[in-house]
């Protein structure tokens, strides 16, 4: 505790005192030309020591009775954001700040009784407040940006989402920065102001998503062959959802190519693994079937020019 406001009137009554002594006029055994008068001093501390003492006791009453009232009003607090299902990181930090505000205003308080002039001091606390804020801009965006996040709940932890230029599964979300783990297993600490300020994609935000693939075959292979083997392997696989129906036709006719589009459904955690597999399977039974995968292939025709006499 600084104990500074304590000594503000017994010197302010040693000034009053000097002053008093120092005037021409100043009569009275001990005082001094120039000089300090004891007696007067004594004197004036007895006159002003039940006014000084009572200040003295209200402003420790205000800090005593201030701090109560602020545990009271942070507990109240917590459980009202607590009801509104805030997280638990959030909810530590408001608090925080609530009390934090709350007890400055206690100490002016309790300093103004004391006989200080706090609006030098309230003047003083902005002016830093104010230099801070811009020292830190770019943490209190992050900040922000957390809080957002929080509150609006875009992706959870365990969500794979593609965000703040990072694709991975979401291990943390804290108030400053979140914590996202890529495939190869890397840990990647992104800004919130970076995610929140771009887009972002949630790809664990519904149960289900569509598998969309691309299989091409031979000009010269049997159309109608093809779409049936694809429509049977759809079938085969447990994993693919009846409702919505999946889709299997054609696409485009490209240059060595005639593509059929197959899109099934199935639960989001089973995408990767249908679609990887899938594949494979498609592969293997044109390969069994004799339906033909063409790649990318160019023909050269060389023409032989009749030679001269």
């Amino acid at each position: 505790m600084n104990l500074l406001p304590l000594f503000y009137k017994p010197a302010l009554l040693f000034m009053q005192a000097t002053e008093a002594t120092a005037d021409p006029e100043a009569t009275g055994e001990g005082a001094g030309e120039g000089g300090f008068d004891m007696e007067a001093f004594l004197e004036m501390i007895k006159l002003n020591a039940v006014s000084w003492a009572i200040s003295l006791a209200i402003a420790i009453v205000i800090l005593i009775v201030g701090r109560i009232v602020v545990g009271w009003i942070a507990r109240i607090l917590r459980k009202v954001l607590g009801r509104a299902k805030l997280d638990e990181i959030l909810v530590d930090f408001l608090v925080s700040i609530a009390t934090g505000v709350l007890m400055l205003f206690v100490i002016i308080a309790a300093i103004s009784e004391l006989g200080f002039n706090t609006s030098s001091m309230v003047a003083l606390v902005g002016a830093a407040g104010l230099a801070v804020g811009f020292a830190m801009q770019d943490s209190l965006s992050n900040f922000a940006s957390g809080v957002m996040l929080i509150i609006f709940h875009p992706f959870k932890a365990g969500d794979f989402v593609e965000a703040g230029g990072v694709t991975g599964v979401v291990e943390r979300i804290n108030i400053f920065t979140s914590t996202m783990r890529t495939g190869d297993n890397r840990e990647i600490i992104v800004p919130n102001g970076k995610i929140f300020g771009d887009t972002i994609t949630n790809y664990s935000a519904r149960d289900t998503r569509r598998v969309d693939m691309v299989f091409g075959i031979g000009y010269d292979d049997d159309l109608l062959k093809a779409k049936g083997i694809l429509e049977r392997l759809i079938k085969e696989d447990d994993r693919i959802l009846a409702d919505p129906a999946p889709v299997v036709a054609m696409n485009a006719l490209n240059d060595s190519s005639v593509d059929f589009k197959v899109r099934p459904w199935v639960k989001s955690g089973d995408y990767w693994d249908v679609m990887s597999d899938f594949t494979e399977k498609v592969k293997l039974t044109f390969d069994k079937e004799g339906i033909s995968i063409p790649y990318p292939q160019m023909d050269v025709h060389v023409h032989k020019e009749g030679q001269g006499d």
